[in-house]
């Protein structure tokens, strides 16, 4: 990946945390990459607040984590969050999860712009 801004960073942020919301995974996988992914590097303040509550919420199963993201969000300072069209669509498939994944690892690359790319 280049050191430039990807032409498609919304995209990217919000697939990530869709990825991180999804029932495919597991919440230590989830867990993992909250650990190593930086605040900083969503660069919408609403994509950031989610993801600092989802980093927050730990390693509990991603149906509580979708129930308790939108309260979380709200006492936060975003009241219309509605997580259903954050999330939309709100399941994803096991195709499409692999491209939500390589959105995650895409931000995980940006997160450590001087290491060595964390995945080929």
């Amino acid at each position: 990946m280049t050191t430039s801004e990807p032409a498609g960073r919304p995209l990217l942020e919000r697939n990530t945390l869709r990825f991180l919301c999804s029932v495919l995974i597991q919440g230590g996988t989830r867990g993992e990459i909250c650990r190593l992914l930086d605040p900083n590097v969503f660069q919408d303040p609403l994509r950031r607040v989610v993801f600092e509550e989802i980093r927050e919420l730990g390693t509990i199963d991603s149906r509580r984590l979708r129930e308790l993201l939108p309260a979380r969000v709200t006492n936060r300072g975003f009241p219309d969050f509605d997580i259903h069209a954050f999330l939309a669509p709100q399941e994803a498939g096991e195709m499409e999860i692999d491209q939500l994944f390589e959105s995650a690892l895409q931000l995980l690359d940006l997160s450590h712009p001087n290491e060595e790319t964390l995945h080929d």
